[in-house]
């Protein structure tokens, strides 16, 4: 559908210098303090465990209206580690982590969800992936819940370590909470599409389009049973997981709409899913058997995320005209 997004550029990083840190931490966060607090504390251990390694912090309120600023300010007083704190008004999550990329001076970006702890040995795993892969690269680690009483959701458990291909759909392939990649694989695939992400147009999956990008990009997209994380996402009501579930679909269907003619492949995901769907109403199996979600609602919010993509193509276009109309009017 489109060569590029309407809201997908270059990626803006930082400068780097000899002295630059290994790696930055990238932590974007909206009203959640007390969480955020408690991820900053594992980054601190994971980095302490592994001292001899210079590593940086780089947090972005998304607008934050409880005591976010005020814990970030006595955080960044105490912590060991360097701490960047942006302040990102525009509202998205992937409007955050691209302002996060612009001040990030790392040669490795990881990106952590602010509801998520960073296990002990994140650090010493992450580092050794990286002293043995052949170069460009996007990373994901394991996803463990970090509430045993959470509804197993938003959590990747595998033990075995692969690469994604067209056979396998992105959505959850790695997870955006725990992902991975050098500065220089985001410079080649540019800024996260911010239509896309948690708090924007399409809700959902701005993590998922930028790994179908690297995809056609022949970046590999690698998941690894280590470098794990423990997502605390509080969701114990299985009518909270149905509402995110919906949203996760509505993005994926936008995504269908996006790469259609670069990575077609997308739609036949969606076909699998329609006939699956079909299927339970023949006895055929749910989604998820143990949350009894079905094929169901994928489709519907895929056909309705692809609807919501056109309009926002046709709406950029619509605008464009006009600007430009007046451009000419003012000219004349």
């Amino acid at each position: 559908m489109e060569r590029s997004g309407v809201a997908e550029t270059s990626a803006a990083l930082a400068p780097t210098s000899r002295d630059a840190p290994f790696a930055s931490f990238i932590v974007c966060t909206r009203n959640r303090a007390e969480a955020l607090e408690t991820c900053i504390r594992s980054i601190e251990a994971a980095c302490g465990v592994h001292a001899a390694v210079r590593w940086e912090l780089v947090v972005v309120d998304n607008g934050s209206t409880d005591d976010t600023p005020e814990r970030i300010a006595r955080i960044i007083t105490a912590s060991p580690l360097t701490v960047t704190h942006v302040v990102e008004r525009r509202p998205g999550l992937a409007a955050a982590r691209n302002a996060a990329m612009a001040r990030a001076r790392g040669g490795i970006l990881i990106f952590i969800d602010d509801d998520c702890e960073v296990d002990a040995n994140y650090l010493r795993d992450l580092e050794r992936h990286y002293a043995g892969d052949e170069g460009a690269i996007i990373r994901g680690g394991r996803v463990e819940l970090g509430d045993a009483s959470d509804l197993p959701f938003t959590i990747k458990r595998s033990s075995v370590r692969e690469r994604l291909t067209s056979d396998v759909h992105p959505g959850g392939f790695i997870l955006g909470c725990n992902m991975t990649m050098r500065r220089e694989v985001a410079l080649r695939i540019g800024a996260f599409d911010e239509r896309f992400g948690a708090g924007a147009p399409l809700r959902s999956a701005e993590d998922t389009d930028y790994l179908v990008r690297a995809y056609r990009l022949g970046i590999p997209v690698e998941y690894v049973p280590d470098m794990a994380v423990f997502h605390h996402h509080g969701r114990r009501a299985r009518t909270t997981i149905e509402t995110l579930h919906r949203n996760y679909s509505f993005g994926n269907g936008a995504l269908c709409v996006k790469h259609i003619r670069s990575a077609p492949w997308l739609l036949r995901h969606f076909c699998w899913t329609l006939r699956s769907a079909c299927a339970e109403i023949f006895g055929g199996p749910r989604f998820d058997p143990v949350l009894h979600l079905s094929h169901w609602p994928i489709a519907w919010m895929n056909l309705l995320g692809a609807l919501k993509f056109l309009g926002l193509v046709v709406a950029a276009r619509t605008a464009g005209h006009v600007e430009q109309r007046a451009k000419e009017q003012l000219q004349g």
